[in-house]
């Protein structure tokens, strides 16, 4: 497909190119990703949901796409905007283009667009919500645009989790934990890990009581990553207040920032984001840097923690929050993703600290 089309942000400003994937319309919160691969995971990452994503990375869809690399059950994203969009991927592996992908799913792309200069207008200006469009002008985009919700204004939470508890891949010998993860847009290679580490996983609703979650006899409850803003989510507060002290927590991303406000502290947005697998790390206790995936647009406000709960890890770019800790309670939390997914894969080790947590709970 060659047809014309447009990405218009709410300032005003037009990235032309041409349209892929489906031919459809599309409006979203524009943000960019800085991962070289691993777009198959970006387009399924439930924390993308509401987003228009730009990867930086110029040449796009030249592996493909295949049965394995998928975390989550569809295409999260509202759109994706490449600078090359590659025909003709080579891998043994690979079932279709990332163009058929799109397509197949309902899901508007761009290609030909000079990515590196919406990056650097966002990584200026903050990032806006846009609108992709290949049958309006750019002056009738705008004017939609303008009339359209804002991102912060939508809880995307309830949007992608579970509708039902479930159960994932049983592991084959008799589990050593059962891991109850309450799903706030859980990607499938968290239940990967856990399960290669002899755990038995079940996801369940975000809405679900604490009641119901103990009920289901855990020995750790994990909050996932998801997306869209943490102040929004105050019914799950109360779900987090009330299993405090009752089973080891582990906390990534959003639930990092769910169980610093179920705490008391406060989050707020970062002005572009932290998108990519190359974000340094450093773990205050010992010194080490880590290199990190990251996929998220809020961060907790350090001068708010109270109640019990320290920092335990910086982001070397900006100083942020990237891992917490109770002082007095089995928890931890990181702001970055352990499961990687796209890579890399210097932090699972996480999920070891979280299964050796269960084990000292008893």
């Amino acid at each position: 497909m060659n047809k014309k089309a447009f990405l218009v942000l709410e300032d005003g400003s037009v990235y032309d190119g041409h349209a892929f994937g489906a031919e459809a319309d599309a409006f979203g919160e524009v943000v960019f990703s800085t991962s070289m691969v691993g777009y198959q995971e970006m387009l399924t990452d439930p924390s993308y949901a509401g987003q228009i994503l730009v990867p930086t990375y110029p040449l796009i869809g030249n592996y493909g796409i295949n049965e394995q690399d998928f975390e989550s059950s569809m295409i999260q994203v509202r759109g994706f905007i490449v600078r090359e969009e590659c025909l003709e991927p080579s891998h043994y592996l690979s079932r279709k283009t990332i163009g058929q992908y799109l397509a197949e799913s309902g899901v508007p792309g761009m290609h030909g667009v000079d990515t590196r200069s919406i990056a650097r207008r966002l990584r200026s200006s903050g990032v806006m919500m846009g609108i992709i469009t290949n049958n309006k002008t750019p002056e009738q985009a705008l004017k939609e645009l303008r009339k359209l919700p804002k991102y912060d204004s939508f809880d995307f939470v309830k949007e992608v989790t579970t509708d039902a508890p479930y159960q994932w891949n049983p592991v084959d010998s008799a589990p050593k934990y059962h891991i109850v993860v309450l799903d706030c847009g859980l990607k499938y290679n968290i239940m990967h890990i856990l399960n290669r580490l002899g755990c038995s996983v079940t996801a369940v609703p975000c809405t679900m009581s604490a009641g119901d979650i103990l009920d289901l006899n855990p020995d750790g409850i994990l909050l996932s990553p998801g997306p869209g803003n943490p102040e929004l989510l105050d019914y799950m507060l109360t779900t987090i207040k009330q299993i405090v002290n009752k089973k080891p927590i582990m906390g990534i991303c959003l639930g990092n920032q769910l169980i610093a406000r179920s705490f008391g502290a406060k989050t707020f947005k970062l002005k572009f984001g932290h998108r990519g697998a190359n974000h340094p790390v450093r773990e205050l206790a010992t010194g080490r840097i880590y290199i990190t995936a990251q996929n998220h647009g809020y961060a907790v406000d350090p001068d708010s923690l109270k109640n019990g709960l320290e920092v335990t890890h910086i982001n070397l770019n900006d100083g942020t929050v990237e891992g917490l800790r109770h002082k007095d309670f089995p928890i931890f939390a990181i702001q970055y993703h352990s499961e990687a997914s796209p890579g890399p894969l210097d932090n699972t080790y996480i999920f070891e600290k979280f299964v050796d947590m269960m084990k000292e709970a008893g």
